[in-house]
């Protein structure tokens, strides 16, 4: 009746183990149930978390304890009473386990039962795990559980953690592995960084020595141009202020050289007179034939007719004595050679001159040059300290200047090149509208040469503010005069040269037509024309897109044109009769205004002089008609031209534009094709004829 009591048991048996709320559990039952869950427990217990074998214990421990004999008053019968004592027994298990008053061993529970409790002990479970493994086979989570694990072995597991043991070590070895690669890439890129800082600095200072060098050439450049110009002004000319009135004017006086030659070739000239007064003298000094014998004697019959002496002519004048006709001969002689070396000393003088006035061409322009850049819009202090505008280009020397604009040559610190820098400066008293008209029209042209790319047109580089009242374009720089200049030094070219510049002209207008829209130039001039080389030989492109014009869908009709909304602008030499007429509405333009420049270009090339006009000034072309009145074009007899070229011309050169070639059928005449093998014969037959 006492709670915590142990009935005793014989030898070799294991008393019923109540108080571990198994119930009546046979021992061979009990050892077998213990030996399977032992060996599931060692292949499984570190899977079975969610469903602790202690708390499967506890909660049945706790269902018991509410059954105790404290609880209930009655007597029960015999056999309910065993049970009830057999229930008592588990508070106290339990109490000992949780570390209650007075725990009992376990070998107190367990006399005479030394193999089960060492058979336990040898799973390596602790006693909360006991009530887990022994409790009733027919629980459904212990049978899923053994359900679930059938499937994997001992061998499997350790297999798979041997793999998952090498997949860590590897994923270690690959971290370990990209770390140091990481360190790796980090330290070459701060050697790069380095490195690339380095040569930053370097290019700085190649950029600064660049600079400072092409500032000293620049310097040494214009002083020597300005000492040439110092001795030329004696030499070759300068202008001089005169006074005319009541103003002053500048005229060109000529130099010494000019003075020289102009002396020389007036003695040539006296001399070139005195040898024709000579040979007229000469002439007079002629011996006779016969006559003069048969009249002397003559004389003499009737001299002695008479029986007197006939006293000898005196003649009037020593000089008129009749040479011998050797005597005559000799002087003869004489005189034609002198004249053949006065004539060969004229032709020199002729050639020297030439050579003369191309210096003093080029002298000229280098004195404007230079006036112009001491009174330039900049100021010359700008020029002594060569700014460098948009932090790239160093400004050097100053190329031209025209109306509102001053061109430059500049250096591209940035690309490494020359180029050309154009300034345009607005006038600061100018109005409002004014201003936004000027800049109106050079953002015009600014759109319209951006999207040219062409070997034959000028590229354009940049463009960018200044300040408030000037803005720069960046131009490609060619080093070289333009094809006007060059007319003005040698008067013509030959046709082959001449040949070659007017078919890349009409490769760069045939560009102009095909590009989306097309651009009509409506300023093509010799001006225009820039020589890359400085000589004939080299490549040509076209510049000055500020008359262009667009031809659009808006504005443009294929079969009537488009109307010319500036008339009056322009070149008028090199402008077709369309462009001058007058009447209620604009006169209709085409491409073929070009045609009519390139016609006009060729021929000037070819003989030295324009068809139309030539002498004239712009104001008197206006004024008589000119161009209206040119209806046909005439040609010199020299030079010696080909007909094939007159033709090209006179194609060129048609009076009403509905008659004149287009553009594309001009790029495919033949004589401007480069196997135009019957051009070069004529050419050289040409040649020899000038020779």
């Amino acid at each position: 009746g006492g709670g915590g009591a142990v009935a005793a048991s014989p030898v070799g048996t294991v008393a019923p183990v109540t108080s571990l709320g198994l119930g009546s559990v046979p021992t061979s039952q009990l050892l077998a149930h213990v030996s399977s869950s032992g060996s599931s427990n060692n292949t499984n217990h570190n899977q079975d978390s969610n469903m602790s074998n202690a708390s499967l214990g506890s909660q049945h421990s706790d269902k018991e304890l509410d059954q105790t004999p404290e609880k209930h008053h009655r007597t029960p019968p015999q056999t309910e009473r065993k049970r009830k004592r057999k229930e008592e027994l588990v508070p106290a298990a339990v109490k000992g386990a949780r570390g209650g008053e007075n725990p009992k061993k376990m070998n107190e529970y367990f006399k005479g039962g030394s193999s089960l409790v060492s058979s336990l002990a040898g799973t390596g479970l602790n006693s909360l795990d006991y009530a887990g493994l022994m409790a009733p086979p027919q629980r459904p989570v212990q049978t899923m559980t053994r359900q679930a694990q059938t499937d994997l072995t001992i061998n499997k597991i350790k297999e798979l953690e041997s793999k998952s043991a090498l997949d860590l070590e590897m994923r270690d070895n690959r971290i370990d592995e990209l770390q140091r690669g990481g360190e790796e890439h980090r330290r070459q890129i701060q050697a790069q960084q380095k490195v690339i800082q380095k040569q930053e600095e370097q290019l700085l200072k190649c950029i600064d020595v660049t600079k400072q060098l092409l500032i000293e050439k620049s310097a040494m450049e214009k002083k020597q141009s300005r000492q040439k110009c110092m001795q030329n002004r004696l030499r070759l000319g300068q202008f001089v202020t005169q006074r005319q009135g009541a103003s002053f004017v500048e005229n060109w006086v000529d130099g010494y050289a000019f003075n020289e030659l102009l002396r020389k070739q007036e003695q040539i000239s006296s001399e070139r007179e005195e040898i024709e007064r000579q040979r007229k003298l000469l002439c007079k000094k002629k011996p006779n034939t016969g006559q003069p014998k048969g009249k002397a004697a003559n004389n003499g019959a009737a001299a002695l007719a008479n029986g007197e002496f006939v006293k000898p002519e005196s003649p009037k004048d020593l000089s008129l004595v009749r040479l011998s006709w050797y005597e005559y001969y000799e002087q003869e002689e004489i005189l034609k050679l002198r004249q053949v070396s006065l004539k060969k000393e004229d032709t020199d003088l002729q050639l020297e001159l030439e050579k003369l006035e191309r210096e003093r061409n080029l002298h000229i322009r280098e004195l404007k040059r230079i006036h112009n850049e001491d009174q330039s819009r900049c100021g010359p202090s700008l020029f002594n300290n060569h700014p460098v505008l948009n932090e790239r280009y160093l400004l050097l020397i100053l190329l031209g200047k025209g109306g509102f604009s001053e061109v430059h040559k500049a250096f591209d610190l940035k690309e490494q090149r020359y180029v050309a820098c154009k300034i345009h400066q607005l006038n600061k008293d100018w109005k409002d509208d004014k201003k936004a008209n000027y800049i109106k029209h050079a953002l015009r042209e600014y759109n319209i040469h951006k999207s040219l790319d062409h070997p034959r047109v000028v590229k354009l580089y940049d463009v960018f503010e200044i300040d408030p009242n000037s803005f720069c374009t960046v131009l490609e720089y060619c080093d070289g005069h333009d094809l006007d200049f060059y007319l003005k030094q040698h008067k013509c070219i030959p046709e082959r040269e001449a040949r070659c510049i007017v078919m890349q002209v009409v490769h760069a207008l045939k560009y102009l037509n095909e590009i989306k829209p097309p651009i009509i130039h409506y300023d093509l001039k010799p001006g225009n024309i820039l020589l890359g080389s400085g000589s004939l030989s080299g490549e040509i492109k076209i510049t000055d897109f500020g008359l262009s014009k667009i031809m659009d869908d808006d504005n443009y009709s294929p079969e009537y044109g488009m109307d010319l909304t500036s008339q009056g602008a322009g070149t008028y030499w090199y402008l077709p009769p369309e462009c001058f007429v007058v009447g209620k509405t604009p006169p209709k333009i085409s491409s073929k205004v070009d045609v009519w420049s390139v016609g006009v270009i060729f021929y000037q090339c070819l003989y030295g002089k324009k068809p139309f006009g030539h002498n004239q000034s712009q104001a008197t072309i206006l004024e008589e008609n000119t161009i209206l009145k040119a209806t046909d074009v005439e040609f010199p007899a020299k030079p010696a031209v080909s007909n094939e070229a007159k033709q090209f011309i006179r194609r060129c050169l048609q009076y009403r534009k509905e008659d004149r070639i287009d553009v594309f059928s001009l790029s495919n005449e033949e004589y401007l094709k480069p196997n135009y093998s019957k051009h070069g014969r004529q050419a050289s037959a040409s040649d020899k004829d000038k020779s």
